[in-house]
C-alpha cells in the first residue's frame, strides 16, 4: 500500500508532519512518502493569476502525488481556528485543476497543537469539507498537548487512548 503523509503546515519542524508520519508508520505493509508543503510553494491564489498564467505546475505535481497513493494521512495545523495558509493555497490551486483533489482516496485526518485543544476546530472543518473534494474519510483523531503526548526522541505517541483509537481506524482499512 502506498501511503502519502503530510503535515498541513509550512513549519520546518512541523509537529503535524511528525504526527502524520507516526500514524502512517503504524499501517502494516505501507510504503510511506512524506511530503513537505514547502516543496509546493506557489503564488497566492487569485482568479487574475490563474487567468494570466494558468495552473502552476506544482499544483499538478501535488495532485499527481495524491493520484499515486492508496492512502492519505494528513495532519492539520490550526492557524486562528482554520487551515494554515500554506495548505489552503496549495489546495486552492489544486482544486482549480480538479474539483476531486483527493481522487476518492481513503484518508485519515489528524490534528495536533501544543495546547489542550489539539487543533480540533480545523480538524472538524476538514472532516466536513473533504468528502466534497473526493476524500473517503476513514477516521479522524486529534492529539492535544503534543509535547506531553508525543516522545520527540522516539517519534512516537505516548497517549494510550490515542493509540487505541488509531488502531481502530487502521483496522477499517
Amino acid at each position: 500500500m502506498k501511503i502519502l503523509a503530510f503535515g498541513a503546515s509550512s513549519s520546518k519542524n512541523s509537529i503535524n508532519k511528525k504526527l502524520a508520519n507516526y500514524v502512517a508508520s503504524n499501517v502494516k505493509n505501507g510504503e510511506i512518502e512524506v511530503l513537505d508543503l514547502n516543496d509546493f510553494e506557489m503564488p497566492i491564489y487569485s482568479q487574475d493569476k490563474e487567468t494570466e498564467g494558468g495552473i502552476p505546475e506544482l499544483a499538478t505535481k501535488f495532485i499527481k502525488k495524491i493520484s499515486c497513493a492508496d492512502l492519505l494521512v494528513i495532519s492539520f495545523a490550526e492557524h486562528n481556528g482554520a487551515y494554515s495558509s500554506a495548505y489552503k493555497n496549495i489546495f486552492d490551486w489544486s482544486s482549480r485543476a480538479t474539483k476531486k483533489v483527493y481522487e476518492n482516496k481513503k484518508v485519515i485526518l489528524l490534528s495536533t497543537s501544543p495546547g489542550p485543544g489539539g487543533a480540533k476546530s480545523v480538524l472538524s472543518s476538514a472532516v466536513t469539507s473533504m468528502p466534497f473534494f473526493g476524500a473517503q474519510v476513514v477516521g479522524s483523531l486529534s492529539l492535544p498537548s503534543f509535547y506531553e503526548n508525543f516522545d520527540t526522541a522516539t517519534l512516537k505517541v505516548t497517549n494510550a487512548e490515542f493509540n487505541q483509537k488509531l488502531s481502530e481506524i487502521i483496522q477499517k482499512l
